[in-house]
């Protein structure tokens, strides 16, 4: 779980330089650590257009396109258990 969580940090980390506005990445982060009806208020507060129901492909109201990895968006169950 360590290696995950520093792929997510890196992956948010990253994001906002391969395009698309800061503050949608911060509003996918967000939602992506979030309870599904909270992920849904802030998706929709923030005018993203969803693509794929799992926010693996997103856009912004100018078009921007978002793609998020399945790994920052849920965990995985197929992963050894850090000891």
């Amino acid at each position: 779980m360590v290696q995950l969580r520093k792929m997510r940090e890196e992956f948010w980390d990253t994001a906002p330089h391969y395009g698309g506005r800061k503050e949608i990445w911060d509003a996918l982060r967000v939602a992506s650590e979030s309870e599904v009806s909270l992920a849904q208020a802030i998706v929709e507060s923030a005018g993203i257009i969803v693509s794929n129901t799992d926010l693996t492909l997103c856009y912004d109201e100018r078009g921007a396109k978002y793609e998020l990895p399945k790994y920052v968006l849920s965990e995985p169950t197929n992963l050894v258990q850090d000891s």
